[in-house]
């Protein structure tokens, strides 16, 4: 059967747009600031990505005497693989903290 359209509902399905709307920002500005920090397993290198896993930096942290260069790739590798996986675990992170009770912004599920 047909919902019947009347103002309250209209004002209701406005008041709730907004209340997205608000979130939706809140989330944009939390994930401007999530930076993750990881070192790859033999603490030769650490990278720095931002929520979307894109990588901000890279600092060899430890010795590479007598590394070869095919070690320094590894670690490089590591490091990135494990903070785009960090990123994307703190973006779902923020995303649920600022979403997680969406159901409830409107009353209806």
């Amino acid at each position: 059967m047909p919902r019947e359209i009347d103002d309250a509902w209209i004002e209701e399905a406005i008041a709730s747009y907004r209340r997205i709307e608000e979130r939706q920002e809140a989330l944009t500005r939390a994930l401007a600031r999530v930076e993750v920090t990881v070192r790859s397993p033999d603490d030769l290198v650490e990278v720095v990505a931002d929520a979307d896993g894109a990588v901000r930096r890279v600092v060899v942290t430890g010795s590479i005497e007598g590394r070869t260069s095919i070690e320094l790739s590894r670690a490089i590798q590591q490091a990135i693989t494990a903070a785009t996986e960090a990123a994307g675990w703190a973006r779902r992170k923020v995303y649920d903290e600022t979403f997680g009770g969406y159901a409830d912004l409107g009353g209806a599920r």
